[in-house]
């Protein structure tokens, strides 16, 4: 409602600076004018309201019609996708550039798709945007062109995304259990060696890594990870981790770099 709200009055201020303009330009008595706000101060009015019709197209950005984005409606279902395309859209919002991100999604059931996803992104956080990279998203199971960022610390979104990485082959087999349903521990990087296989874009690297669970005993367990080309340097030699194992078998280990919350 207030997007409808905002969008009447950006066409209403629209039609006010045409019309303004068009007396200025084609009008025989400019003293007089059909418009408020638009006779007691030449300027005043018009700057008032030209400035106030670039703050809403700028800040509403695709309201005013030149955007392609729609908002994911009705029943929605959550999935992940990987980034095919990523373009500048060339609106800045406080000297933020927007993007379209174009998504291609694997459903639950069907055909892949691919929906677009338009965000402001800071220069500093575009770098962790790449075409190929998984991404968490929401989409319309009636309406597949626009998806949304789904909220990573939704634990149906963290299972969505470690059910991802299992169907992929990006956590070894014999780890999937420590990894669903083991105790998540600190560890401490002891040795690494990238074994030189890739996978969606990720490269596997062989760890040694000292588990440290608070109160108890350490122990060594050797493991393999796939990480991305820019984390890679968090599994260096000494570098802070997480871990899972199960009591039953705790030299079965999976490894992680953020610690999950609820685990």
């Amino acid at each position: 409602m207030i997007r409808i709200i905002l969008l009447v009055i950006w066409l209403l201020l629209s039609v006010w600076l045409v019309i303004w303009t068009g007396e200025g330009l084609f009008g025989v008595d400019q003293r007089n004018s059909i418009l408020p706000f638009s006779e007691e101060d030449t300027l005043g009015g018009p700057i008032i309201i030209g400035v106030a019709w670039g703050l809403l197209l700028t800040s509403g950005g695709s309201m005013s019609g030149f955007g392609r984005r729609k908002r994911v409606r009705g029943e929605s279902q959550i999935g992940v996708g990987s980034i095919v395309e990523i373009s500048r859209t060339g609106l800045t919002v406080n000297d933020v550039p927007q993007y379209d991100l174009f998504i291609r999604v694997a459903p639950k059931t069907g055909d892949d798709f691919i929906g677009q996803l338009r965000m402001l992104v800071e220069n500093t956080d575009l770098s962790s945007l790449q075409v190929g990279q998984p991404i968490p998203v929401r989409y319309s199971v009636t309406d597949q062109d626009a998806v949304e960022l789904a909220d990573v610390t939704d634990p149906s979104v963290r299972d969505a995304l470690l059910q991802w990485r299992i169907d992929r082959g990006l956590i070894d087999p014999r780890q999937v259990k420590a990894r669903t349903t083991g105790i998540q521990v600190p560890a401490s990087v002891l040795s690494v060696r990238p074994t030189g296989r890739r996978r969606e874009g990720q490269s596997e690297l062989e760890l040694t890594v000292l588990m440290a669970p608070e109160g108890a005993s350490t122990w060594e367990a050797d493991t393999t990870v796939f990480a991305y080309p820019e984390a890679i340097s968090r599994f260096q030699v000494g570098s802070p981790i997480w871990a899972f194992y199960r009591r039953e078998d705790p030299k079965t280990v999976a490894v992680t770099i953020e610690k999950e919350a609820g685990r």
